[in-house]
């Protein structure tokens, strides 16, 4: 089954392939897909020292549906992350490569459309790679965590057509604190609380 045939299956697990340099953009792209409800596996260098790392990169891509490699200039050039491609080339998985503006592709995931960023504009990238997860599965739930009074809670998702109007306006989404009753302002890329 190719990738493209698992279309119909839901992702709600994703595992993020990034060299050791890249972990700050692993950690905000894992931030920003918890908002949307998905699980994801990164930062697997810092895990138990009592697992291996190549078992626990076998554990994570084995229970992904989505593999998401980092592409920038380290990322290209890790061993790891290559190898990490042709693990989850071989489980059939999904692959969404995001890839650093100028960089090229490995060869094992040449033929695919990538997803390209500048590192300052990251955001931009984490919010096409969220809208191309919800073209393909159904994301519903919306975690926030209030900037005021610091509770999280769980809301419907914004639908599509309001975050592509909110990106087109250059405006940001709205919600209220079901708790403390507090404005709170998104970031339509990411989900992201703003100040």
């Amino acid at each position: 089954m190719g990738g493209m045939e698992r279309i119909g299956k839901m992702i709600s697990r994703v595992y993020i392939s990034h060299s050791r340099k890249d972990e700050a953009l692993a950690q905000a792209l894992s931030r920003s897909l918890w908002r949307v409800g998905l699980e994801s596996y990164v930062a697997l260098y810092s895990l138990s020292t009592a697992i291996s790392r190549s078992e626990r990169c076998a554990f994570g891509l084995r229970n992904s549906e989505c593999l998401v490699p980092l592409l920038t200039s380290d990322g290209c050039r890790s061993p790891d992350v290559c190898q990490e491609i042709g693990l989850a080339r071989g489980l059939d998985l999904l692959i969404l490569p995001m890839l650093a503006e100028g960089e090229q592709l490995p060869f094992l995931v040449e033929h695919l459309k990538p997803l390209i960023f500048r590192e300052e504009r990251f955001a931009d990238a984490v919010g096409l790679l969220i809208k191309t997860i919800r073209d393909l599965s159904r994301l519903e739930w919306l975690k926030v965590t209030c900037p005021k009074c610091g509770e999280e809670m769980t809301q419907y998702l914004t639908p599509q057509e309001e975050v592509e109007a909110a990106l087109e306006k250059g405006s940001c989404l709205e919600t209220v604190c079901s708790y403390c009753q507090n404005r709170i302002n998104l970031d339509a890329r990411t989900f992201e609380p703003m100040p």
